[in-house]
């Protein structure tokens, strides 16, 4: 994510507002939540909410209790309880909507059981905390290799260290339990620091390392979904879309969440169809239902020995039919319910803006005066070298009169009376 003020520089860490994702908007952050009531005052009887809303790498976010009644605002780094030690944060929410966000996961509103806040973050910090970072990627490449050649049947796919080095939590994905005893006594020899495993489903990895979805925006798993349904091949069957899945598949390798978005708008479109298992009866044989257009209103019918010719029929003519069936009456045949629609004439195309014709390119181009004259110099040219020039005749001399205008002899010499 990024906010307007914002670009991304070659580290990934923002170049426009030199806040390195610590600006008061939150922007830059994944999960951002708005602040809707930072402008506003509380009731004078009401006292504030003493908790606080604190982001660390990627998505994870814990609430924490402000005991020290610290003043916080978005984009604060602080130095929060940990076990052991402490662990740096960012503030992402304060006051009555940490309330909300609580109640909205299923927290219990007891602030007192919460960690504490110990106090902003030094500079010091700052530098720990930023130094541990910039060796997560090095960490991760290495406990790969130690993995792979344990051969274990698991993937590491990110690695957090504590804001204080004090530890570091390996997140791994894999399909079957593993037995990583061995695994952590090699990590613990070789990072000398304590060591957590996490396992992860695969959703929950892509919302750890995000990415840009079919769609072209960023995953919804890594900036705003949190919580994960699940999805069935049913909704793409609701939604009549082909089982493909190369297509139904997310980044997670798992059918994407987005098919549960529209679910319940399809569901209920729906209910005014009759069910595509449902044969029709009429006098000319059995029709099968063979595809449907939720969008139009339109199901799709063929006979029994007829698969190729499609009779087009309205969600109500069919209801109407299934309705004559219970009573024990069949039709003539399918195609008395047809309705045929009305032929739209389509105007030709007009000239309504006053663009000229398509077809204007369409035509060569004359040759303009000054090519062909240069196409004679040189043809000349060539006859002059050749020693065939031309013998042209002098203006002056020339034997017809051009018009009535008598022509004047320039060569001869003037007599003494003129």
């Amino acid at each position: 994510m990024g906010c307007t003020s914002c670009a991304t520089g070659t580290t990934g860490q923002p170049k426009g507002c030199k806040n390195n994702g610590t600006c008061g908007t939150d922007g830059c952050n994944k999960l951002t939540v708005f602040d809707w009531l930072s402008n506003m005052q509380l009731p004078a009887d009401m006292e504030p909410f003493n908790a606080a809303e604190v982001r660390f790498k990627n998505g994870r976010k814990e609430f924490f209790q402000n005991s020290e009644n610290i003043t916080l605002s978005i984009g604060d780094i602080v130095a929060t309880e940990a076990s052991p030690g402490h662990d740096i944060g960012i503030v992402t929410l304060t006051g009555e909507l940490v309330r909300v966000q609580m109640r909205k996961k299923k927290i219990p509103l007891k602030v007192q059981a919460l960690p504490k806040i110990y106090r902003k973050a030094t500079q010091k910090d700052i530098d720990i905390w930023q130094g541990v970072r910039d060796k997560e990627a090095d960490v991760q490449k290495r406990s790969r290799q130690i993995a792979i050649r344990l051969g274990l049947q698991m993937k590491i796919s990110d690695v957090e260290f504590q804001g204080d080095a004090s530890k570091v939590i390996f997140y791994y994905t894999a399909e079957e339990r593993v037995d990583f005893r061995e695994l952590i006594k090699e990590f613990a020899r070789t990072f000398n620091t304590r060591i957590e495993m996490k396992q992860v489903g695969f959703r929950q990895e892509a919302a750890r390392l995000g990415g840009i979805g079919s769609c072209g925006r960023e995953l919804c798993c890594s900036t705003w979904l949190t919580d994960f349904r699940s999805v069935n091949t049913s909704a793409a069957r609701y939604q009549q879309l082909s089982l493909n899945p190369q297509k139904l598949a997310g980044q997670c390798g798992k059918l994407k969440c987005c098919l549960n978005y529209e679910l319940d708008t399809y569901l209920e479109a729906l209910e005014s169809f009759p069910s595509t298992d449902t044969k029709l009866q009429t006098e000319k044989g059995y029709a099968t239902c063979q595809k449907i257009d939720i969008f139009k209103g339109v199901l799709w019918y063929a006979y029994e020995k007829e698969f190729m010719n499609w009779h087009e029929l309205s969600a109500e003519k069919a209801n109407e039919i299934i309705e004559l069936n219970k009573k024990g009456k069949k039709p003539m045949a399918l195609e008395e319910f047809i309705i045929e629609a009305p032929k739209i004439d389509k105007e030709p195309f007009s000239n309504t803006v006053g663009q000229d014709s398509l077809t204007r390119f369409d035509k060569p181009k004359q040759k303009s005066k000054k090519r062909r004259n240069k196409k004679r110099n040189k043809k000349s040219s060539v006859d002059a070298t050749s020693g065939n020039a031309p013998k042209r005749k002098p203006r002056g001399n020339s034997s017809k009169p051009s018009g009535n205008r008598p022509q004047k002899n320039r060569n001869r010499k003037p007599k003494k009376d003129e």
